[in-house]
């Protein structure tokens, strides 16, 4: 070490500690704006993936709720407690008389002796709404509608306003008077409540405009009093389409499927006609997400059943679904 002339050491500093250079900089920032972009990427795909699964699970879940509530009422179409023939129940709406017994009509009802025409268990209108009690709102076009009616599948206690079946393995009886008929005959005996539903397609839902739904017009009973009762089942149904499985020739298999209304049923009571028996009811869903997906234009041609609903164009998800419910009661 030096001495300088006042006899101090000198000391020599360094710089050990550089900043980046500006290539240097650019090029970390480069890496991190890859990094970045390619996070959000991976974000965004799963986020537009997340949203895809969700619109499907819920479309196909509503399409599911829709057939678990039409399913079951298919199935016991014709039911009416111990006899499954309408033939058998007084008090049913015959070609003379809509109201043998007098019942009490329910309100809002469909037509004169609608809810007790047991001669139609299960029937249908084709692509068309003509029931005699109002939607509540705008009817889906190109729609079918399909009606049921059956006995409820638990036996119940006889209660005044309610119409109910009294059946026994052999004969039954309507009444509404919560007094049990005798139907005689040392058989025994029960009490059912008669469910009828109607069910079709609406433009709308109670809960989103310009989202259309799967509704049903139902009995119930209100202060003692049957009414026929308007209610939404299932959101996201665009359109339902029926087909009755028909055995025209006796041997329990179905021979043809035919659409309501058609030439095989009977144009005086719109009952199918005398010799076939139904053997299943084909459904058709055409189920519609509530949201618009960007990215996603529907270009199917949708034809099924007798319908062809040609090209949406949208952006809406739709899922068709179909089920074959066979009818085990139906006797006509």
């Amino acid at each position: 070490m030096k001495r300088n002339h006042t006899g101090h050491r000198g000391i020599r500093l360094t710089n050990s500690q550089r900043g980046l250079s500006l290539v240097e900089l650019m090029v970390s920032l480069a890496i991190g704006s890859f990094l970045i972009i390619g996070a959000m990427t991976v974000y965004s795909q799963n986020r537009a993936s997340y949203i895809t699964n969700e619109q499907l699970a819920r479309v196909q879940e509503n399409a599911q709720f829709a057939f678990d509530v039409i399913e079951p009422k298919v199935r016991l179409a014709s039911f009416w407690g111990q006899t499954s023939r309408p033939n058998d129940i007084a008090g049913a709406k015959t070609d003379i008389d809509e109201n043998p017994l007098g019942l009490r009509t329910p309100g809002n009802d469909c037509g004169p002796g609608w809810s007790w025409d047991l001669r139609l268990p299960i029937s249908g209108q084709n692509n068309d709404y003509s029931l005699a009690c109002p939607p509540s709102h705008a009817v889906q076009a190109s729609s079918d509608v399909l009606v049921v009616r059956h006995a409820g599948v638990e036996p119940a206690p006889a209660e005044a306003g309610r119409l109910q079946i009294r059946s026994s393995r052999v004969r039954g009886q309507l009444f509404d008077t919560g007094v049990e008929p005798d139907l005689a005959g040392g058989v025994t005996e029960e009490t059912f409540n008669l469910a009828v539903n109607a069910f079709y397609v609406a433009e709308r839902s109670d809960l989103f405009d310009d989202y259309p739904s799967l509704r049903r017009k139902v009995l119930r009973t209100i202060g003692g009093a049957p009414v026929i009762q308007d209610e939404e089942v299932a959101p996201g149904v665009e359109n339902m389409q029926v087909q009755f499985g028909l055995d025209t020739d006796g041997d329990n298999s179905v021979d043809r499927y035919i659409n309501p209304g058609s030439g095989l049923m009977d144009p005086a009571n719109a009952a199918f006609i005398p010799g076939t028996r139904v053997l299943s009811a084909r459904i058709w869903l055409l189920m519609r997400a509530q949201e618009f997906e960007t990215g996603v234009t529907d270009q199917r041609n949708y034809q099924f059943a007798d319908v062809d609903l040609g090209v949406f164009n949208d952006r809406f998800r739709r899922l068709l679904v179909s089920k074959t419910v066979l009818l085990h009661n139906v006797r006509l």
